[in-house]
C-alpha cells in the first residue's frame, strides 16, 4: 500500500504523524511511503532522516493525497485537504466530528474511510490514541494557566504556589480522566491548592490514593461545580464523552460570577468545549476575556511541544497503521476490534453512533457500511 503523510497545515501545528521508526516499519513490511517535503521539520525531523529509512519526499501535499492509498495525519483535514481527498482512500487521523460538522459533511461527499484516532477505544473503555494526548494536554493546561494568571498576561496576579504567609492560587480540575490526572499532577507539584471533580467515585478514590490529602476530590454535580468554580482563580475543563459534543458543565451565568482576573482553560475544546462560553483559539492567538475572566481555548495544545507529542503519538499509533497498511479496514479491525470504534465515516455514511447523534444525522454501523463497499 501507498502510505502518504502530509505536512499539517493548522494554525501553529507543528507535529508530524509519522517518525522515522514509523517508515521504517512501514518500508520493511513492502509498503511505499510518501511525505511532504519539510513535514517533519516542526518536529525537528528533516526530510533526510525519513528518506534513509525509505521514504519517498514530495513537494507538495497535492502530490502526496494524489498518490497515497492511506492517509496519516495529526489534525482534522482542513478544507484544502478534504477537498484534495478521493473516493476509496483511506484516512487516519483526529477528527472530532461533533465539533466540526462541516468537515463530516465534506468527507461524507469525498467518499473515504475516515477512521478517528479519539473514538478507537479498548475493552476496557480506555481510549488508546488519546491516552498520549491528553497526558501532553493535561500538563500544558496546568502550564497555561499559570502563565495567564500572571497580571501581565491579565490575569488575577495569582502565583500557583502561593508563598510563606499568603495563599497558594485555587485549582479546579473537572474530570478526572488522563487529561485531569495530568493537569492534578503538575498543579500538585506547584503546591496549588487543587480539587478534582468527576462523577466516577472510582476514579476519585483512585486520586485520593494517589496524594493521600494532597489534592481534594469532589463528586462532581451542578451544585458542586458552581460553588467550586465561583471559588476558583484556575479552573481547567476536561471533560469527554467520545465521539460526542462535550457537555456545557460551566454556564455564562457562572463565569460572570467568578473572580475578577480568574482564568478558564477549556481542554475540551476540540469536542466544542466544556464552558459556555468558550470558543476555539490558535496558539497565536490563545485568548480572550469574557466578563472579566481569561479563557485559553487552544484546539491543538500538544502542538506546541511538537517533538514530544509526535514520537508519543506515533507510539501509540503505529501498531494501528501498519495493521490498515497491511490488511485494509477491514481486516485491521478484524486483528483489533477497537479499531471498530474508530471508524467515523465510511463513504457517505456516519458509522460512530456518538458522532451521529451529535450531528443530527444517521447511523449506519461500520460493519454493514464496510460491507457495502
Amino acid at each position: 500500500m501507498i502510505v502518504g503523510i502530509p505536512r499539517e497545515i493548522k494554525t501553529a501545528e507543528y507535529r508530524v504523524a509519522i517518525t522515522p521508526v514509523g517508515v521504517r516499519e512501514l518500508v520493511d513490511r513492502g509498503h511505499q511511503v510518501v511525505i511532504e517535503k519539510h513535514a517533519g521539520e516542526g518536529s525537528t525531523i528533516h526530510d533526510s532522516e525519513y528518506a534513509e529509512q525509505g521514504a519517498t519526499i514530495l513537494d507538495e501535499a497535492s502530490d502526496v493525497f494524489a498518490t497515497a492509498e492511506l492517509i496519516l495525519k495529526v489534525k482534522e483535514p482542513q478544507a484544502v485537504e478534504v477537498a484534495m481527498l478521493r473516493q476509496g482512500q483511506t484516512l487516519f487521523t483526529y477528527l472530532h466530528l461533533a465539533a466540526y460538522p462541516a468537515l463530516a459533511k465534506g468527507l461524507m461527499e469525498r467518499g473515504v474511510v475516515a477512521v478517528a484516532y479519539e473514538t478507537v477505544q479498548l475493552s476496557d473503555r480506555t481510549l488508546p490514541l488519546l491516552a498520549p494526548m491528553s497526558e501532553i494536554t493535561g500538563r500544558m493546561a496546568t502550564q497555561a494557566g499559570a502563565y495567564f494568571l500572571e497580571k501581565g498576561q491579565g490575569g488575577r496576579g495569582v502565583l500557583l504556589g502561593g508563598v510563606t504567609g499568603v495563599h497558594p492560587a485555587r485549582v479546579v480540575v473537572i474530570g478526572g480522566g488522563i487529561a485531569g490526572a495530568n493537569a492534578a499532577a503538575i498543579a500538585v507539584g506547584m503546591q496549588a491548592e487543587v480539587v478534582v471533580l468527576d462523577r466516577d467515585l472510582a476514579r476519585l478514590r483512585w486520586l485520593d490514593s494517589i496524594y493521600q490529602g494532597r489534592l481534594v476530590t469532589v463528586a462532581s454535580n451542578r451544585l458542586t461545580i458552581e460553588n467550586e468554580v465561583l471559588n476558583a482563580d484556575l479552573v481547567i475543563g476536561t471533560v469527554l464523552v467520545p465521539g460526542a459534543a462535550a457537555p456545557k458543565l460551566v454556564s455564562e451565568d457562572m463565569v460572570r460570577a467568578m473572580k475578577r482576573g480568574a482564568v478558564l482553560v477549556d481542554v475540551a475544546i476540540d469536542q466544542g468545549g466544556c464552558f459556555a462560553t468558550s470558543r476555539e483559539t490558535t496558539h497565536e492567538n490563545p485568548v480572550y476575556f469574557v466578563h472579566d475572566v481569561l479563557h485559553y481555548a487552544v484546539g491543538n495544545i500538544p502542538g506546541a511541544v511538537p517533538h514530544t507529542s509526535t514520537y508519543a503519538l506515533t507510539n501509540a499509533t503505529l501498531p494501528y497503521a501498519l495493521a490498515l497498511a497491511d490488511q485494509g479496514v477491514a481486516g485491521a479491525i478484524d486483528q483489533h476490534p477497537e479499531l471498530g470504534g474508530g471508524v467515523n465515516v465510511v463513504d457517505d455514511q456516519i458509522t460512530h453512533p456518538a458522532v451521529a447523534a451529535s450531528l443530527g444525522v444517521g447511523f449506519m454501523s461500520p460493519e454493514v457500511a464496510l460491507a457495502g463497499r
